[in-house]
């Protein structure tokens, strides 16, 4: 059993790791965040001490690694707003700690450069959270485009590259634009905060980026087209419900996910559910993803976040 704490846990994202916590056997020594509407840690664990400060958060977990070596953290689950995971992770890595953070890792790359060199002077180690590639119908895509090119081998079609068509729509209030969220200094804007997976997902299976063409940038909605190494990319993402096709109207759907891959759609609509607790099972196994990983998707989004269009 090892030992967890949780940044951010009255966060959207936050109970999808109290779940992966729980659900690999392991225990939650203490939750913080500034809001106190934390009542979803008694349905995972009664036993946390909660703080809404940081620095008697950190002071609590210091106390503990000092004093009561069998409750040292070994794990810091960061799920805080997109702009704190940079110092999260730093202090995790000072804890002596492993760090498990939400997306984005960072929002520079030069970030990346920083917690290296941090990750290699420490006992810690720094793993992001890239569930989409726990995904079997993601999964079933790598196995068709890749392992002919990973293996040094010419591709089956003579490295004709596809065409890919990611649309994303999900539906957001106008809070979304007077929260962190909304602001690209705290979140990275769309591109990061609800692109990235895919932009990942994308550049694992298919590739490094090669060209990146932003077409429109606007605080609701986001669209550009890629040419990637084996494939060529036009996206789409979107917070407006007025962008939601006609299909969704039948069941009020709220939001929308497509990938086409030379017109043929990827079903991916399922599957969600358990995916973070697939990353902790991998992370906790020894496997996990770690800053290299993350590297290729932060660059493209700062890339993006960059472009004047």
């Amino acid at each position: 059993m090892k030992n967890f704490a949780i940044t951010g846990v009255a966060g959207y994202i936050a109970p999808r790791h109290l779940t992966a916590i729980k659900d690999t056997g392991n225990r939650l020594l203490a939750a913080v965040d500034p809001h106190d509407s934390v009542g979803i840690l008694d349905r995972y664990f009664f036993d946390v001490s909660f703080f809404k400060e940081f620095e008697r958060f950190d002071r609590y977990l210091e106390k503990l690694r000092r004093k009561s070596p069998e409750d040292k953290l070994d794990y810091l689950s960061i799920c805080s707003p997109n702009y704190l995971h940079d110092a999260h992770i730093r202090f995790a890595l000072r804890e002596h700690a492993n760090a498990i953070c939400e997306k984005p890792l960072v929002l520079n790359p030069w970030n990346c450069d920083a917690l290296q060199e941090l990750e290699g002077e420490s006992e810690g180690n720094v793993y992001t959270v890239l569930q989409l590639r726990y995904h079997p119908a993601i999964q079933e895509l790598k196995n068709k485009f890749s392992p002919a090119v990973d293996a040094g081998l010419q591709t089956a079609d003579n490295g004709k590259k596809v065409d890919i068509n990611l649309q994303y729509v999900t539906s957001r209030g106008q809070w979304y634009l007077y929260s962190w969220k909304g602001d690209v200094d705290r979140s990275g804007g769309l591109s990061t905060n609800i692109g990235i997976h895919f932009f990942d997902m994308l550049i694992w299976i298919f590739g490094s980026v090669q060209k990146n063409n932003v077409t429109i940038n606007e605080p609701r909605r986001i669209a550009g087209e890629l040419e990637l190494e084996r494939a060529n990319v036009k996206w789409f993402l979107s917070i407006d419900q007025d962008d939601l096709p006609e299909v969704c109207a039948v069941d009020n759907q709220p939001t929308y996910r497509s990938i086409t891959v030379d017109g043929e759609e990827i079903e991916f609509s399922g599957g969600f559910a358990d995916l973070h607790t697939r990353v902790y099972e991998d992370i906790l196994a020894g496997g996990g993803f770690g800053i290299k990983d993350a590297r290729p998707s932060v660059e493209l989004v700062h890339d993006i976040r960059c472009t004047k269009v």
